[in-house]
């Protein structure tokens, strides 16, 4: 559907473009609440309630379709958004829209190659009622908070990239 709005601007260019952003700032925002709140209010309990907690929180996101479609949406969001905008000669909103797919790519990398492994190594501690060996959250704890860091980081900088993108993508279409 490449119906013309004013100024040259698409319906799909446009929904595809308050897609993605919406769908990364959803993501920003979930790993900015974990640096800001839950992970440093666990850190304050005992350990078998860090891991009780880690676990149940981890079963839940798994466990979660629509977490899962905004997880991965966002990207193809902003990747087909990236290519409508080369396709419509509008190279400098195709640019911060695809510099905005790479950092949120790299979100994915880090969430696949070192929180999902951690999260993994968490559940397959087992029970933290019978767990004697909290060696496993000590491993957890720095590495995953690092790591998040970084995601929420990079999560928010793809968010202001499309935020510029739909400042450009405006004055572009406007005309």
């Amino acid at each position: 559907m490449q119906t013309n709005t004013a100024g040259g601007g698409s319906r799909i260019a446009t929904v595809l473009l308050m897609v993605s952003t919406v769908l990364v700032g959803l993501m920003a925002g979930l790993f900015f609440a974990f640096d800001v709140s839950v992970m440093p209010g666990l850190a304050r309990g005992d350990e078998r309630t860090y891991v009780t907690a880690m676990q149940n929180i981890n079963a839940v996101i798994d466990g979660n379709g629509l977490f899962g479609t905004v997880f991965v949406v966002a990207l193809l969001a902003a990747v087909a958004s990236t290519a409508v905008e080369l396709r419509k000669g509008r190279r400098g909103v195709a640019l911060w829209v695809g510099a905005a797919a790479v950092l949120y790519l790299v979100v994915l990398v880090i969430t696949f190659t070192v929180n999902i492994p951690l999260n993994n190594e968490l559940a397959d501690a087992g029970d933290a009622a019978r767990l004697t060996d909290f060696s496993v959250v000590d491993r957890f704890k720095g590495t995953w908070v690092a790591t998040n860091i970084v995601r929420t980081v990079c999560c928010t900088a793809a968010l202001v990239a499309l935020a510029r993108a739909l400042v450009l993508y405006g004055r572009a279409t406007a005309r």
